[in-house]
């Protein structure tokens, strides 16, 4: 058996374990710069599916904000808020529903003027082209044409002006608004009956004159009483011509809603 020299060394080896750590942030950045990308993307891509004024309006935000947010504050663009933007197409029939409220108005009037019962009336009754539509007004004289003072029957001359009027707007599609008003003169009552009574009780005589005269039960949208609240003439708040009843024709067009 051969001896071991001693003079030969023992080689010791080590081996260095390197353990892996966490990995790093960076591809939560990469991840982010992505999401962006697509959000902008589909913004982009929202963006040209719109209309022009939808544009314009988001171009102008981008352009300048606080301008912009100063604007919505200040109500120039309530209009728009909550209701769709009226295109040109929506304006176009805007304008020909009104041409057709002016064609309208001059037939009752001349329907009007050529009965002989109500030629006198020319000048009791009134129609505008309003805001909400058309408005007939018929206003009260000194002769209590109308509606015996403090009452809410209809006489049968302003039965007849009803019918006439209801002879040709119930052609129409349109939905109405029929309004009582009264002068400032409280009524005479103990019993808890006012001049909002009075107006609601008038406008619904005439809502029962004009259903009965061919206009639609579903086409009556809304009956209001105004009592005093609303006066014709606001310098003379015991003017007769406050005393009135008002029938809105609504415009039904796109552009209008």
């Amino acid at each position: 058996m051969k001896k071991i020299s001693k003079s030969i060394p023992i080689r010791v080896v080590r081996k260095k374990v390197y353990l892996r750590g966490h990995h790093g942030g960076a591809w939560k950045v990469a991840y982010a710069d992505f999401v962006t990308a697509m959000m902008a993307l589909f913004i982009v891509l929202w963006i040209i599916g719109q209309s022009k004024e939808i544009k314009d309006s988001v171009g102008e935000y981008f352009v300048d904000p606080i301008a912009y947010n100063q604007k919505m504050k200040s109500g120039v663009l309530e209009k728009s808020k909550g209701s769709k933007i009226i295109s040109k197409p929506d304006a176009k029939e805007a304008e020909d529903e009104k041409a057709r409220f002016k064609i309208l108005a001059a037939k009752i009037k001349d329907n009007l003027i050529n009965k002989i019962q109500v030629k006198k009336l020319k000048n009791q009754i009134v129609i505008e082209i309003v805001k909400e539509g058309m408005r007939i007004e018929l206003m009260e004289s000194s002769e209590a044409f109308f509606f015996d003072i403090g009452t809410a029957k209809l006489k049968p001359e302003a039965e007849e002006v009803l019918s006439v009027i209801a002879e040709e707007i119930s052609k129409l599609p349109n939905h109405l608004i029929l309004e009582g008003h009264t002068d400032s003169r409280p009524y005479a009552s103990t019993g808890g009956y006012t001049n909002f009574e009075l107006s609601s009780d008038r406008a619904n005589a005439a809502r029962r004159v004009l259903i009965k005269s061919g206009i639609l039960f579903e086409n009556i949208d809304q009956v209001r009483g105004y009592a005093n609240t609303m006066l014709r003439n606001s310098q003379d708040s015991y003017d007769v011509t406050n005393r009135r009843i008002s029938i809105i024709v609504k415009y039904e067009g796109k552009g209008n809603e």
